[in-house]
């Protein structure tokens, strides 16, 4: 599959996540899940249910809670979804910074519009564009902060030389994403259904560093990594639903998770322009 097919076929999968609605507020998330997925990630309960609409649960780490965000600071979240990670962070740069987000799948961008209709922030935006060409100028930014987004690109050197492009001197990347740990199954390394589910477009986490190293970036960190238990989380009736939602056969997720299970883990990627 062309790079171009695989990027449509990504934003068809989140466009549709997003037409059903499916977040915490309709049920289809247990309270059980909500809890353990944010646990495992390294979200707070407090965090997790203070934006409750703009939380799709799509995320693999919080890269706000290793950032040092301090008030005043402009922050771009790469692939922001419905907000969530921009108003977390929007509540540390307080009135006198700056938030923006950037996301390709138009009904994400609507919805983060929504939401921060009812958060009240007024230093947060959201612009629509891909992260391989940013809308944003030139070292404009403090921080560039993402949340397992950077997986899903077909062009990671694109988007670690865009974010190094747009952070001022001195300026930071703090990431969560997936990485491997050792080859996947070339059945899985080719499906299109893995790529949308941050399985097969993830880097060996050996490789990670040395792509971030040549975008420019230097004190270059893989802050941690952690192996998810899929079959804990595959078992709740509700990650089910959005599994199939996604147009996944759940019994031949259920089969792949078991292998992939010792090849999979979440990474924290700090790094800075200097």
């Amino acid at each position: 599959m062309h790079n171009q097919e695989t990027k449509q076929a990504i934003k068809q999968a989140y466009a549709r996540f997003i037409q059903n609605n499916q977040t915490c507020c309709n049920g289809i998330l247990t309270p059980q899940t909500i809890s353990k997925i944010a646990q495992t990630i390294g979200y707070t309960n407090t965090q997790t249910s203070a934006f409750p609409e703009a939380n799709l649960h799509l995320g693999c780490g919080n890269p706000t809670m290793f950032a040092d965000i301090q008030e005043g600071d402009t922050v771009l979240d790469l692939g922001c979804g419905a907000g969530f990670d921009c108003f977390l962070a929007a509540e540390k740069v307080g009135m006198t910074g700056r938030v923006i987000g950037v996301d390709m799948t138009q009904e994400m961008i609507d919805k983060a519009n929504t939401n921060t209709a009812k958060t009240g922030f007024k230093n947060v935006e959201f612009r629509l564009g891909e992260i391989e060409n940013l809308p944003v100028p030139d070292e404009s930014v403090d921080w560039v902060i993402s949340n397992c987004v950077i997986n899903l690109s077909t062009d990671k050197p694109k988007v670690f030389s865009e974010a190094y492009r747009v952070l001022r001197q001195g300026g930071k990347l703090q990431i969560s994403d997936i990485a491997i740990v050792k080859p996947i199954p070339k059945d899985i390394a080719k499906s299109v259904q893995a790529y949308i589910g941050c399985i097969s477009g993830a880097e060996m986490k050996d490789h990670y560093a040395e792509l971030v190293e040549a975008a420019g970036f230097q004190n270059i960190q893989i802050i941690g990594s952690k192996r998810f238990n899929f079959q804990d989380i595959l078992e709740d009736p509700s990650i089910q639903a959005a599994v199939q939602l996604f147009g996944f056969d759940i019994k031949e997720i259920n089969i792949k998770s078991q292998i992939l299970e010792d090849s999979i883990v979440s990474v924290k990627v700090a790094a800075s322009k200097n």
